[in-house]
């Protein structure tokens, strides 16, 4: 194979890592000499070898900056029958900030941000580091910069918001914004910092606790409930009320993290069984294969979950929590 010279550094990357990568991952040998690749195997190895080399020149060649992490999931994409195209997934700009650009990372996250562009409500599920907030968040600047909707909406539950919360010092404001500080911090990836407290005193932008949305209703907003594995049954039906006129919801949590104390069913987990089915409402689900945080993070969502499974713990983590105190003492 010829690739061009302004390519091949790219396909190759820094000291040949993702050389190093895609031998690893293919079957077939792969020698380089300048400006050209020779694929050497079986049929089927050269085959395979010579479409996601395809695959990867493509990526290259839009603009992605290409690293091993995501060489092993184009090979992913093509070996797992899916059909669908590493550039394709690999390309899809959502925002770009500093010459940063917001993009899906796996398949699945493809799929959520599609299912985000063509449907109303959606409910993105799945284990820490799979970037479900931080893609819906990225599609709401997205949605308000393009003028698709007047305004954002960021709210979470405050789990903890009785008698611990109300030791903690200072206003109400200041007790609250422990809980919503990871939602701030995914605005300031996203737009300019000294935009958003213009934007948030104009009401542009909102974050606020769940208890804020009682009463309301939102019309022509991008919502977001982020950790709604944490609401209870009633919070989900009353936050999911809230939908006005144009306006879109996005749902994200882990019904595996729920901190709901005394054996409550997650409005999240009631929702799943309740809601599915019904038009205009999508339920895009991520697994550990989707973690785009250091490779670790994968690893230990897994053993997490085979500890669970094994010890026989599907409920809270409070309950799981106290099961183990009990132990203990």
């Amino acid at each position: 194979m010829e690739v061009s010279q302004d390519v091949i550094f790219g396909l190759l990357g820094t000291r040949d890592a993702n050389l190093r990568a895609i031998e690893a991952a293919l079957g077939a040998d792969i020698h380089v000499r300048g400006n050209r690749v020779t694929l050497t195997g079986s049929g089927t190895d050269v085959a395979t070898a010579e479409r996601v080399l395809a695959e990867l020149i493509s990526v290259v060649k839009r603009g992605t900056a290409l690293t091993p992490d995501l060489v092993g999931r184009s090979v992913s994409m093509l070996t797992d029958g899916s059909g669908e195209s590493p550039a394709e997934v690999l390309s899809l700009d959502i925002i770009s900030r500093r010459g940063k650009t917001i993009r899906p990372k796996t398949l699945n996250q493809k799929r959520y941000v599609d299912a985000i562009d063509t449907n109303t409500i959606v409910f993105g599920m799945g284990p820490a580091g799979t970037g479900k907030t931080y893609l819906a968040m990225a599609k709401a600047v997205q949605s308000l910069q393009a003028k698709a909707v007047s305004r954002i909406i960021l709210t979470r539950p405050a789990v903890e918001a009785g008698e611990r919360l109300g030791f903690l010092p200072g206003t109400l404001h200041d007790k609250i914004d422990p809980y919503l500080r990871p939602l701030h911090d995914a605005l300031h990836d996203m737009m300019d910092p000294d935009a958003i407290p213009k934007l948030m005193a104009a009401g542009v932008i909102e974050v606020a606790p769940l208890a804020y949305m009682r009463g309301r209703t939102l019309n022509d907003a991008f919502i977001i409930l982020d950790e709604a594995q944490n609401t209870t049954g009633e919070q989900m039906k009353m936050f999911l009320t809230r939908l006005g006129f144009g306006s879109k919801v996005v749902v994200t949590g882990d019904v595996t993290q729920v901190d709901l104390p005394g054996g409550a069913e997650s409005g999240l987990r009631a929702a799943a069984r309740i809601l599915d089915g019904i038009d205009d409402i999508h339920f895009a689900t991520l697994t550990s294969a989707d973690v785009v945080r250091h490779r670790l993070v994968a690893d230990i969502v897994d053993a997490y979950g085979r500890d669970a499974e094994s010890r026989g713990f599907v409920g809270n983590r409070a309950d799981r929590r106290a099961a183990g105190n009990g132990r203990r003492s």
